[in-house]
């Protein structure tokens, strides 16, 4: 190679470097834009996995809002009917008295509420609160009771159970959450038709110590995988507000997304600050916060429910529905959600009437049950393509 050929390679990779220096000269925001592009479009492209590294969460959650709102919403309409809406019911089974220290809850017995500790409910209050929630509109009715674990509580357990089966019977799906559950424990609530199993990640591993102190974030861990190694569906999210950083919500989200399996339901939580609690005084979250975290959940994980838990009834209207909007499609509704104001069941049906949601049935998700056909015509329609599955998708 001649003396001037070889100088002007070495001119070419100098320019080269002095373009790749440039880049990463940008400001942060410019950055992560287009980082987050290319990374939408291979999400949106892309079947759902669970190798997602923190890198790529981060470009997705720092993709300008409005464009980070219309790829969740693009996503979530291939993996959901857009429209639809679960409602699920929470009720406190057992209320108060917990030894944990999480510096959020009502229930510990630590802080000073003015929250009085009950019992175990009976089978009798809880199937009056479970028909209650089905006529209303609810298909998933959910149950919690305020203990560390339950190890020793072999006659609550007993109890517990039966309260599942009772409302499995009346053809709603049960989640129940009662603290850390080992194999033995999970695998007889699995016998007793539990449908799915709530143990919330609360907020990201770094941040999980200046939360909670009597638990830790790899016990929390283990609970989810003793639920999904019994075959019950998990429910697994977090709280928003504790204080954390928009890089916290990263590795929540990088927590929740990489697990073996996506989970089944992830409840986002807004912090209602309780008084009394070390948490008590704590402002609420931003609401562009609450969305990208909404909208990144529904991008990583296409396929699981995202439910709209506590917090919501500071939503306003418009808040909700854009929240729908960026992939959300599960709510609680009723009059309380364990401890804390829930928006009521009236209030929840003339929202979906308003914007043209549609409540999502039980076990599966169908919208409207196409009406009964004879055999052979729903085998012809399946042979030319006019059938897929048992789900008629109101759009």
């Amino acid at each position: 190679m001649n003396r001037i050929a070889h100088l002007s390679i070495i001119g070419v990779r100098r320019a080269g470097a002095v373009r790749r220096l440039a880049t990463h000269a940008e400001s942060p925001a410019a950055v992560a834009a287009k980082d987050g592009k290319t990374v939408l479009e291979r999400a949106l492209n892309a079947p759902p996995r669970n190798t997602w590294t923190k890198d790529e969460i981060s470009s997705i959650y720092n993709t300008p809002l409005m464009e980070l709102a219309y790829a969740a919403a693009t996503l979530h309409r291939k993996h959901h009917p857009h429209n639809t809406v679960q409602t699920c019911t929470l009720l406190s089974i057992k209320t108060g008295g917990c030894t944990e220290d999480c510096s959020y809850c009502a229930q510990s017995s630590r802080y000073s509420t003015g929250l009085t500790a009950t019992k175990l409910s009976t089978l009798e209050t809880v199937m009056a609160a479970a028909r209650e929630a089905k006529a209303n509109g609810s298909t998933r009715f959910c149950m919690g009771a305020a203990w560390r674990d339950m190890s020793g509580r072999t006659r609550g357990l007993g109890r517990i159970k039966d309260m599942v089966r009772e409302v499995r019977g009346l053809g709603m799906e049960v989640c129940v959450t009662l603290g850390m559950l080992d194999s033995k424990a999970a695998e007889e609530l699995k016998g007793a038709g539990l449908t799915a199993y709530n143990h919330n990640l609360d907020t990201s591993r770094e941040f999980y110590p200046k939360v909670i102190t009597t638990r830790g974030f790899d016990e929390r861990l283990r609970t989810i995988e003793n639920v999904r190694n019994a075959g019950i569906s998990v429910c697994t999210g977090g709280i928003l507000g504790l204080g954390e950083t928009a890089e916290d919500h990263v590795s929540f989200l990088h927590t929740l997304s990489t697990l073996p399996e996506h989970p089944e339901s992830v409840p986002i939580n807004a912090l209602v600050p309780i008084k009394g609690t070390p948490l008590g005084e704590n402002k609420k979250v931003p609401f562009d916060s609450f969305l990208r975290v909404v909208a990144t959940a529904r991008i990583l994980m296409p396929g699981s429910i995202v439910r709209l838990a506590a917090g919501r009834i500071n939503l306003t209207e418009e808040q909700q529905v854009l929240a729908f909007f960026a992939g959300a499609n599960a709510v609680f509704t009723g009059e309380r959600m364990l401890t804390t104001e829930c928006s009521g069941f009236e209030a929840d049906r003339r929202l979906f009437e308003k914007w043209g949601l549609v409540n999502m049935k039980a076990f599966g998700g169908e919208v409207v049950e196409k009406e009964k056909e004879g055999k052979e015509e729903k085998e012809e329609e399946r042979e030319e393509g006019g059938v897929v599955g048992e789900i008629a998708q109101g759009v």
